[in-house]
């Protein structure tokens, strides 16, 4: 794996890293790779994501589960639904050959959405 530049501690502190529960999860409807989450980030009005997880989660597996979100990264339209952050994610590429395992991040306990990750 191709190590990333360094970045300094002022770029780090950038990211808004938090955690949000899955509220709803669904099949993005113009993706096969994309589900659509609808997230509880502590706000009111919440926030809707676009993950490439469609491959590795079943929808249903999801809704209730902590997650740690990028959530000052730059609203995007994925293929004609805003998607407003990003989840985090580790590619586990053990073995040489094989496709690799996605696993979603999540606290070890519980903890208020909205709460800051750092």
């Amino acid at each position: 794996m191709d190590p990333k530049p360094q970045i300094t501690y002022d770029d780090f502190v950038k990211l808004d890293l938090l955690v949000a529960t899955v509220k709803s999860a669904e099949a993005h409807p113009n993706a096969d790779k994309l589900l659509l989450l609808q997230l509880d980030d502590g706000t009111e009005e919440g926030r809707q994501i676009c993950a490439g997880i469609r491959q590795h989660y079943d929808p249903e597996e999801l809704v209730g589960k902590q997650i740690i979100v990028v959530a000052n990264l730059e609203p995007r339209k994925i293929r004609g639904e805003m998607s407003n952050g990003m989840l985090c994610a580790a590619s586990d590429t053990c073995c040489e050959g094989e496709t690799a395992k996605v696993v979603v991040l999540t606290p070890d306990k519980q903890v208020t959405p909205g709460s800051r990750v750092s």
